[in-house]
């Protein structure tokens, strides 16, 4: 399979080498296993002084436990990004809003409020955007909102989030039904999204924090996490920076391109926040409330294919392949296993551990495996 194939030559990396050219010898593993069973009967932390933290938790791992979820002085775990904030924010279910990447579209509104970021192409060379956003309460205008794709509503479904859209293809229709949507051709469409005139059609629909409570209330959706819902990645611990210095197949990563033709993204990082700045279009990007940077990169490649004769893509986000992680100026080699139709997708290191990512905000850019060849990491 190419996937297995290409995830093989991937494990030892060169410096400012394409990622296809990075590459050693390994046997990638093939059955599930995690580390995160055995951890999970460890003791509840009660911190009082410096000296007591690091006794109590010297024999935990270096993550937070799902039972450890406990409210602090009106502050909750985010189930995005791993930090502290305030509960009625992270105990809601979040927002997954589709927003443009045209020129035309510039700049996001909203985008620096989202915990994740996934972005995919959609046809021919455009890409699309689905953020997800818990700290949207303020915004009085989120956007622009664009089209709904088949792969969308399962990204949108590994956060329990409610999937704002305007309209959709074809091929995605049948699919919204396995999520709670709100969507702007149906006859809520009025309440929730508005036509701004400083952008032409398609790129003006837009919405707000107002609206979107609006309609999830007309619509009847629940807004609270369903309770089998424990989260979706492992996030590093308060106080932790997980280095991935010393792992099989670490890399230099200063610059990571996923390789979209279009608008030609660079993550930038700089080691003066330890964040990736991110570029587009030859410049900076930015959304409406400044320059978007993230903690975490996933690289995570999918095979794909074309609807019949169309141009619209059919990107298969269930059958397992590779990918990169990539944080704090390093990336590492990694491959990733979906948790079943609905479940969430599980990231693993050479050794087949689940990554443990950097508290913050992250972004994943779906890359066909195809275009394996036009990303680069360096």
């Amino acid at each position: 399979m190419l996937g297995t194939i290409l995830c093989i030559a991937a494990l030892c990396a060169g410096c400012g080498k394409k990622a296809s050219e990075e590459a050693a010898q390994t046997q990638v593993p093939t059955t599930q296993e995690t580390t995160t069973q055995a951890a999970t009967s460890a003791p509840k932390i009660l911190i009082q002084s410096d000296e007591e933290q690091k006794e109590e938790t010297k024999d935990l791992p270096d993550y937070n436990l799902p039972e450890e979820r406990e409210e602090k002085d009106g502050m909750i775990r985010s189930f995005l990004t791993g930090q502290m904030v305030p509960v009625e924010q992270a105990n809601r279910r979040p927002i997954a809003i589709m927003m443009s990447n045209d020129k035309e579209a510039r700049p996001q509104y909203g985008m620096n409020r989202a915990g994740v970021v996934y972005e995919a192409p959609v046809e021919a060379e455009m890409n699309r955007y689905m953020a997800v956003i818990e700290d949207y309460d303020d915004l009085d205008r989120i956007g622009s909102v664009r089209s709904c794709r088949t792969y969308y509503t399962y990204f949108a479904r590994e956060f329990d989030a409610i999937y704002a859209h305007f309209g959709q293809s074809t091929f995605a229709k049948p699919y919204l039904n396995n999520v709670d949507n709100i969507n702007g051709l149906d006859a809520i469409g009025n309440t929730t999204y508005y036509r701004s005139k400083d952008k032409h059609s398609p790129h003006n629909a837009y919405t707000s924090g107002d609206r979107l409570k609006k309609a999830i209330a007309t619509l009847g959706y629940s807004t609270e996490y369903d309770e089998s819902y424990t989260g979706h990645y492992l996030f590093a611990r308060d106080g932790v920076e997980m280095s991935l210095d010393g792992k099989p197949g670490v890399m230099d990563a200063a610059h990571a391109k996923p390789g979209y033709t279009m608008n030609k993204p660079d993550f930038v990082y700089d080691s003066s926040d330890g964040l990736y700045h991110r570029y587009q279009y030859g410049d900076v990007h930015r959304g409406s409330e400044g320059p978007v940077a993230v903690k975490n990169v996933i690289f995570q490649y999918c095979q794909s294919g074309f609807y019949a004769s169309t141009q619209y893509l059919n990107i298969n986000v269930h059958t397992g392949e590779y990918g990169y992680y990539i944080t704090d100026g390093k990336a590492i080699p990694i491959t990733w296993e979906k948790d079943g139709e609905f479940g969430v997708t599980h990231y693993y290191d050479h050794d087949h551990n689940e990554i443990v990512l950097n508290q913050g905000k992250t972004w994943v850019c779906i890359i066909p495996t195809k275009d394996f060849d036009k990303s680069e990491i360096k």
